[in-house]
């Protein structure tokens, strides 16, 4: 009984060829031109630049309201401070204070006796005041 050996077939040999082939063209293309590849390279190294400056600013900014936040720790308030800006929130004034009336428009204090501004500038000023 004579025996016949099958020949391979060689299309199964080729098409894994062309396949691998294929898939190494791909890895090889993505490589230079892909999302990460070394055509890119320059923009994300230009976004990692821009991110480093806003997170500076966002760090600056951070740093900023943690100091103001620890200004206000019982244990290191200053009553003095707290006065000040109380005072200058509600407008209001000690007895023993001295107060220098500033043109809003120039930013230079005003001189003269108080009975010559009593008249029609101070009240200007204190009306022009109270609008902004």
């Amino acid at each position: 009984m004579p025996t016949r050996l099958k020949r391979p077939a060689i299309w199964r040999p080729l098409a894994l060829t062309v396949a691998l082939l294929g898939f190494q063209g791909y890895l090889g293309f993505s490589a230079i031109g892909g999302q990460f590849g070394i055509e890119s390279r320059t923009q994300i190294l230009l976004d990692i630049d821009q991110l480093k400056g806003k997170s500076a600013a966002l760090q600056a900014e951070i740093d900023s309201y943690r100091h103001r936040a620890t200004l206000m720790d019982t244990r290191r308030l200053d009553p003095d401070i707290v006065t000040e800006r109380a005072r200058a929130l509600l407008n209001m004034a000690n007895a023993d204070d001295i107060i220098v009336m500033v043109d809003p428009v120039s930013g230079k204090p005003l001189s003269g006796k108080f009975e010559e501004l009593a008249g029609d500038k101070l009240t200007h000023l204190l009306e022009a005041d109270s609008i902004l």
